[in-house]
């Protein structure tokens, strides 16, 4: 069988003793935040994304190694097993070569083949397969009729030649080689067609541009094949996969037909059309749909991913005394007070969209507000009401003299946290339209704290989210929440149960523990009493405990990612450098002195060491970037104030393959299209673009009714 190891140390230019220790690592229980940052020496510094490649290759090849034992099994129960297709079985590498293989053993329905086989056609089909071999000439008519037998519905030479052309016919459309060419063939030159049904007349569908649409399917965009399927399943699309079905007769016919005798060249390109049409066009077809479809997927949760690691790792405005706003108008809008660790203190209802006199009102309730609680930020939801709203306490800040920042947040999914359990749980006397506004101030003052307490595929950075499939965005959108966390790491005295349950190492339920061990006697001092949790052991303790930060607690150590089974070696370069360890954070130039060689050892090797001392700089930092925001321009709040040609700020808030999606204060975004991204060609998007970066953008062109506007990053001497 392969050697698994070096399979997947090949696909990375590795070493496969790298791969060896990080499988031998993960099947001890390690996770892979924890291998990337504190077992660099086992696997060589291997990175997060080449360990995910490792563990899931390696679950993909274990499940291609169990299959290929039990189609061995089975081929050799059957008596048909040979060692030549023995060792190209176990050579296999991809599922779908495995399963050509496997296709003419495989236990069928009954089919014309089958049935002919029954009625004895078989020996007659090995004749005519070995004429078509030899330079020998022979009628087939003569031989036919000995195989003649009316019970076993054999009536006529006619039917004998059928059905000896249905074995044939079968057994070349199970060809492996053939199967793979075809295959490769279909997605090298095959077409993508489609059309909308005759029942929706021209510019009824949202899928007007696929009206008569065609595109190769090796350069088919991953959005476009995604909406071509997505048409096809609502019924309003006929999409069909075209090619050149003469060229694809000439390739089996010259693999099939050794004969130049007529007779037999003409019954083999009868049968071998008949094969192809009936047993390999579809069966190919869906294939090739399928394996398009998985790339497309792969495609869009990629993208999907990048823009969830952009959005959770966006810079924190800190956490600082805020005011919280979900907009509204009618309804008012709900304004709720942070204090700077999080923690709810008060919410008031404010109408300044419903007149003058409640104008008034509301512009002296956010003014008490401020100076009640010396705020420091605003937050305002960037839904309904939102530009509106924030206009308003754009001029309530203009009467304060310290005033605070005020920032548009993006609010999706709120609405879904604010009905949520986790809501619920946390807020459970308050109004949803409260826990919304609560929830936007917390996306200000650390968005990564909060956002992993939604759904990702409620978070609005997704491409065809619900189209792909399910079971892999969960996982990839899972990993991404989880690396952004560790790489981050959690404050263990303020963090919420669904953010500790992202912690490498600890479950949704050791989570819960932690947080009722912390109601239970106050704030962690030392991250050794996480032993003292229910349910939490040394495995756990050394999984988690590097990535959890306690602020002023008993050894300064326990407020930096320097894990505990390393800090004897900081122990001991601050003993050398005459530094107490309460003050080796200001050692400064002193720490780049160290010679770390003289601290390694079996267990801490130089990869680490210089973690460490990098730690040590500058202890507990935020990884995250500094805090911007977008400004809006004033007078520019609805769709219909925009011109062609205005020059405006944006906050950018989707990738897709296509381009990028662009805030700019009107309530609906604009997109850049990838074109339109910068002055020279862009492949992907991603390169020049993120979630939630602050972009300058012009205008384009502007479709109220459609609610469609285009917008540029490029240059104006080059648009």
């Amino acid at each position: 069988m392969l050697d698994l190891a070096r399979i997947i140390a090949d696909e990375l230019a590795v070493k496969p003793t790298q791969v060896e220790n990080a499988l031998t690592l993960f099947a001890e229980g390690a996770t892979i935040p924890f291998v990337a940052r504190y077992r660099k020496e086992r696997t060589g510094s291997l990175d997060e994304t080449q360990l995910r490649h490792i563990s899931e290759r390696y679950d993909y090849l274990t499940e291609l190694e169990d299959r290929k034992k039990v189609i061995l099994e089975t081929i050799a129960q059957a008596g048909k097993l040979t060692e030549e297709l023995q060792a190209k079985i176990e050579a296999c590498q991809q599922k779908n070569e495995l399963e050509d293989l496997y296709l003419p053993y495989k236990p069928k329905r009954r089919t014309r083949a089958t049935i002919a086989r029954e009625r004895g056609l078989e020996p007659l089909a090995d004749w005519i397969k070995q004429l078509n071999l030899s330079k020998a000439s022979a009628a087939l008519t003569p031989e036919a009729a000995r195989y003649l037998d009316p019970e076993k519905g054999v009536e006529t030479v006619e039917d004998a030649l059928k059905g000896a052309a249905d074995i044939l016919a079968e057994e070349i459309a199970e060809r492996t080689e053939s199967r793979a060419y075809l295959r490769d063939y279909f997605l090298k030159q095959g077409v993508f067609a489609s059309r909308i049904k005759d029942d929706y007349p021209e510019g009824t569908t949202k899928y007007e541009m696929y009206r008569q649409f065609s595109v190769p399917v090796r350069e088919i965009a991953p959005h476009n094949l995604l909406a071509l399927f997505r048409g096809e399943k609502e019924g309003i699309i006929n999409l069909t996969l075209d090619f050149d079905e003469t060229e694809v007769l000439n390739y089996l016919e010259s693999r099939e037909i050794r004969t130049k005798v007529p007779e037999i060249r003409n019954f083999y390109r009868e049968l071998i059309q008949d094969g192809f049409k009936r047993l390999m066009q579809n069966s190919l077809t869906s294939e090739v749909r399928s394996l398009k479809k998985e790339w497309a997927d792969i495609e869009s949760i990629e993208t999907f991913e990048a823009n969830l690691r952009e959005l959770l790792l966006s810079a924190p405005a800190g956490m600082k005394p805020t005011l919280a706003i979900d907009p509204g108008f009618r309804t008012g809008c709900k304004v709720s007070v942070l204090d700077e660790t999080g923690q709810f203190l008060e919410y008031q209802t404010i109408f300044p969209h419903t007149g003058d006199r409640q104008k008034v009102e509301a512009a002296k309730t956010i003014s008490r507000l401020i100076a009640q609680y010396k705020i420091e930020s605003i937050a305002i939801g960037n839904g309904t009401a939102g530009r509106e709203t924030d206009r308003f306490i754009g001029d309530v800040l203009k009467t304060c003299d310290n005033p605070p920042i005020k920032v548009m947040v993006n609010e999706s999914g709120a609405s879904i946290y604010s009905a949520s359990e986790v809501a619920r749980d946390e807020f459970p006397d308050l109004d949803l339209t409260v826990r919304g506004a609560i929830s936007i101030g917390r996306r200000l003052q650390d968005p990564l704290a909060e956002l992993v307490k939604i759904d990702p595929k409620s978070i609005g950075v997704g491409q065809y989210q619900h189209d792909v499939d399910q079971k892999l965005l969960k996982k990839k959108l899972d990993d991404t929440v989880e690396s952004c966390v560790n790489y981050v790491g959690v404050d263990l005295n303020t963090a919420s149960k669904e953010l500790l349950g992202f912690v490498s190492g600890l479950t949704p339920t050791i989570a819960k523990n932690i947080i009722a061990y912390r109601n239970e006697n106050g704030a962690f001092k030392r991250r050794k009493q996480l032993l003292k949790v229910a349910k939490l052991g040394p495995k756990t303790f050394e999984q988690a405990a590097g990535f959890l930060r306690i602020r002023g607690g008993d050894n300064p150590l326990d407020n930096t990612a320097v894990h505990p089974e390393s800090y004897a070696v900081v122990e001991a370069i601050a003993g050398d450098l005459g530094i107490p360890l309460t003050e080796i954070a200001k050692a400064g130039d002193r720490l780049k002195s160290v010679q770390l060689q003289k601290y390694t050892s079996d267990r801490v090797g130089l990869p680490t060491l210089r973690d460490i001392l990098k730690e040590l700089e500058k202890p507990g930092r935020d990884p995250r970037a500094e805090f911007k925001y977008a400004t809006f321009k004033e007078g520019i709040n609805e769709i219909s104030d925009l011109r062609p040609g205005m020059e405006l700020e944006g906050i950018v808030t989707n990738v897709t393959n296509f381009g990028a999606f662009v805030d700019i204060g009107v309530h609906q975004d604009g997109l850049v299209h990838i074109s339109q991204l910068a002055d020279r060609f862009v492949n992907d998007p991603k390169e020049i673009v993120k979630v939630g970066q602050v972009v300058k953008v012009r205008v384009l062109d502007v479709n109220e009714q459609l609610k469609r506007i285009g917008l540029s990053m490029r240059s104006r001497d080059r648009a």
